[in-house]
């Protein structure tokens, strides 16, 4: 946006106020009748460095724990490939002279380094009761998303137990409160059990410590040589994978606690017990061995241990909720249901997401996703910490799916597409922080790899940034393997989050200079492609395929719709930092230039957008990356005032029709707000929302499980990220030079407030309405800019009165942010 700040920041009415009734406490819950049986259905906890998957068994339950910077391996190694740079003017030869794309996919091969390292499991609690075969009654599990806390209460003998779970951030800790309402009902076996190699020891009669180490080596889930060892903990390097502690306090108000053969925790006649659980690894940053020069693990969990217990339940319950109610209070969207009665409101979630699966109209089920993709990137994402890998926080297998990494060729960019747009720019910081590790290590890589300038990354990378062609030097297909635009795609969340946010500083002295490597890789990747266009060679659609002239799949060509846009994406960006900061004329004009010469979206002979340099025939019709439509989002190349394209895009998704993964049909979910029709938005919404059973082989493609985890299958996260930014998307759009107010509005979306989302140029809004007619809408400025407002339903103005407008009628109002003054009324 072209915006200018000439005024300190203020709060404005454009038009009335907005009252936010009070926040439905039940529309904020995920409720059970029932312990969880599978992981799927279990609830998450967590803070952005310890996480926890909580059953809420009775007889039997179960913790699943997690550390977020606990992965195998150790720093990347440099020069990995030192023969890569020369086979490059090979394969620019093969695609640009002679077409030839099998060559051209062979020696592409021959450009790749290691995959990456794997995400882990830190462990397990179990807590266990015995009810002398009493059984239970009464039972109930929650997850309340107003104050990030699990509880389970049941009954069993004429006693009710209650367990309430929660993870503090400012404290660090997880703590499990356990009570019930007869003295010395209590009575437990508490156990613990880790997938790594790991001992157990029992100390003071009262805790439970775990010490254990990782692997130095976990190869993929799908990766499995004949004659490998997927799972190494020795290594030559003398870097054999960092260590790890969980330790387990309990304070009990009355009772006896013992240590049972140095691995159980016993205790007996209690009628209040506090567990204090906390996790710590040796991580102590990308570039440095975790073994010989890591953090003191057992030092850091023992002072959080012992920090807890002396501060007590109550008050790290206390600052639990006020740390995280500033971030999640935020916002409030109430979808209303306009239906006489909203039974499924009532009901256990998974039978509400059952219901909702066949048809069921609910609305408030809708808004309880939205909050609860909002909760899942407050738990899994925190300053100071690692960013949110492909399973947030959350992983409990040694060889989890896709190595539960950082996969850069969308996913874990679709993470961080909610973070501004719903007012959790604090939650961005993660990504920001690790994108300049990766833009280190992806010099290496530039230079190695490629003889240039600059950074680059590729398809994967993990907690120690590796940025280099992932494949183990020829196992991994090119099609996803090489693809080599990441660093320029994440150059993205640095100037979305100054757009967002209005950070200068932030924009200087951080955001730019690693733009600026980002860019300068990609004017030395560019080649002419023989008509004075500048193309990227070698090229990929990540993940996709294509018919040559021979009918031969070939995925290595030049010139891919997609690295084209994003490079375009970037320098438009550098050329934008650079007008506002004032910076770098000589580099701007270089961009310029290039800009200029690169080679343009295209249009195929069915007038849909051509997804590589030339009209190919695709492999898959209905392949779920769609990665050519990059500018449309989280682009904004493609907008309604450039009607080809924007009606090829619509033509391109209706195409490739609406099935797809989860994060597939979510990301479409984007695309069809940004092509402002919402009830396509909202149908595949709902595809989504589709119950599947973790239990079934096969089935449905793209669902979501009982807890309301993202089934791609299996469980990705990215899918419940980017449906929630899809929601955001379908209410407010600031991507052009102007703001719009409930661009893609649904007709199943009557009525509703929503309050605190955020716009480009550093707005804050709330919105209401009615009968599918704005209301009212109030706008504070954080930076004090001029904007200008776009609505295409009738408006009712409080500075001149009404304005008469059928619905589908477009205004553009341009006012004032300070004195509330509209200076411009325009029918569109």
């Amino acid at each position: 946006m072209r915006l200018k700040n000439i005024f300190p920041a203020v709060a404005v009415l454009l038009l009335f106020s907005l009252k936010i009734s009070a926040q439905n406490t039940i529309s904020r819950k995920l409720w059970y009748n029932k312990p969880a049986l599978a992981w799927t259905e279990a609830l998450p906890l967590g803070n952005g460095k310890l996480g926890a998957m909580v059953f809420g068994g009775v007889e039997k339950d179960v913790v699943q724990l997690n550390e977020s910077t606990l992965w195998s391996g150790g720093p990347v190694k440099e020069n990995v490939n030192p023969a890569s740079v020369s086979f490059l003017p090979q394969i620019r030869e093969a695609l640009l002279a002679k077409n030839d794309f099998t060559k051209a996919n062979i020696l592409s091969r021959k450009m790749q380094g290691y995959y990456t390292q794997s995400y882990l499991p830190m462990g397990e609690i179990t807590i266990s009761q015995d009810f002398k075969g009493r059984g239970y009654k009464d039972y109930r599990r929650e997850l309340d998303l107003s104050t990030a806390t699990v509880e389970t209460s049941y009954t069993s003998g004429g006693v009710k137990f209650v367990k309430k779970s929660f993870i503090s951030a400012p404290d660090n800790v997880m703590v499990i409160h356990l009570t019930s309402n007869k003295k010395g009902a209590i009575a437990l076996n508490i156990g613990t059990r880790s997938l790594l190699k790991a001992t157990v020891k029992g100390q003071g009669g009262t805790e439970l410590l775990v010490s254990g180490k990782a692997p130095s080596n976990v190869d993929p889930s799908y990766y499995n040589p004949k004659g490998r060892r997927p799972v190494i903990y020795a290594d030559s390097s003398g870097c054999s994978g960092m260590r790890f502690q969980f330790r387990v306090r309990a304070v009990c108000t009355d009772g006896k606690t013992v240590i049972k053969g140095d691995s159980v925790l016993q205790i007996k006649k209690a009628s209040e017990v506090v567990l204090y659980i906390a996790g710590a690894t040796s991580f102590n940053g990308f570039n440095r061995c975790p073994e010989s020069k890591g953090k003191d693990e057992s030092l850091i969990a023992s002072n959080i241990i012992s920090r807890s217990v002396q501060r007590g339940f109550k008050k790290i319950y206390q600052g639990h909720i006020a740390d995280y109610t500033k971030y999640f209070s935020r916002v409030n969207l109430q979808l209303n249901d306009t239906s006489l009665r909203n039974a499924n409101a009532v009901l256990p979630t998974d039978i509400r997401l059952k219901n909702y699966t066949h048809g069921a109209y609910d609305p408030k089920f809708e808004s309880l996703y939205f909050d609860f993709g909002r909760y899942l990137l407050i738990s899994s994402s925190r300053p100071g910490g690692p960013p949110a890998n492909l399973q947030g926080i959350w992983n409990n297998e040694l060889r989890a799916p896709w190595s539960s990494n950082y996969t850069i060729n969308i996913n874990t960019q679709m993470n961080y597409w909610p973070a501004e747009t719903t007012n959790l720019s604090e939650m961005h910081q993660p990504l920001l922080d690790w994108i300049k590790s990766l833009s280190i290590t992806g010099k290496e890589t530039a230079r190695g790899f490629y003889g240039a300038r600059g950074w680059t990354a590729h398809h994967n990378s993990d907690i120690w940034a590796l940025s280099n062609p992932v494949g183990d030097f020829g196992a991994g297909d090119p099609s996803w393997a090489n693809w080599g635009m990441s660093g320029d795609w994440l150059s993205r969340h640095l100037f979305e989050h100054y757009q967002f946010t209005g950070d200068k500083k932030f924009l200087k002295e951080y955001a730019y200079p690693i733009m600026k490597g980002a860019a300068e890789f990609s004017l030395d990747w560019l080649v002419d492609d023989g008509t004075g266009h500048l193309v990227t060679a070698p090229s990929t659609s990540p993940e996709n395929k294509f018919f040559d002239a021979s009918g031969r799949q070939q995925s290595v060509c030049f010139g891919s719709t997609m690295d084209m846009s994003i490079i375009r994406d970037l320098f438009r960006n550098i050329l934008k930092t650079c007008e506002i900061l004032n910076i770098d004329k000589a580099f701007a004009d270089t961009v310029r230039n290039t800009y200029n010469r690169l080679h343009p979206l295209q249009l195929g002979k069915d007038e849909r957008i051509l997804e590589w340099y030339k009209d190919y025939p695709e492999t898959d019709l209905h392949h779920r990356h769609v990665s050519h439509l990059y500018g449309l989002y989280p682009a904004s190349e493609i907008t309604p005032q450039i009607d080809s394209f924007y009606n090829g895009a619509k033509k391109t998704l209706e195409k490739r029709g609406d099935e797809g993964t989860g994060w597939s049909k979510a990301w479409k979910v984007n695309w069809w707000a940004r092509l402002q029709d919402g009830d396509h938005a909202y149908k595949l919404l709902r595809d989504l929302l589709h119950y599947t059973d973790a239990s079934k082989i096969g089935g449905v493609v793209g669902g979501t499980y009982a807890n309301l985890f993202d089934a791609h299958p299996p469980f990705q996260i990215d899918g419940n990220f980017a449906l929630t930014a899809g929601i955001a998307e379908m209410l407010v759009q600031s991507h052009q030079d102007f703001i719009q107010l409930l661009p893609a509005l649904p007709q199943a979306w009557k009525s509703g407030p929503v309050s605190g989302l955020k716009a480009r140029g550093a707005f804050e809004l709330n919105i209401l309405w009615n009968a599918h007619q704005l209301k009212s809408a109030t706008f504070k400025s954080l930076k004090g800019n001029k904007c200008i407002i776009q609505s295409k339903i009738p408006l009712r103005l409080n500075s001149s009165g009404k304005v008469s407008a059928k619905i589908g009628d477009h205004y553009q109002i341009s006012f004032d942010t300070v004195t509330g003054k509209i200076y411009q009324l325009i029918r569109l």
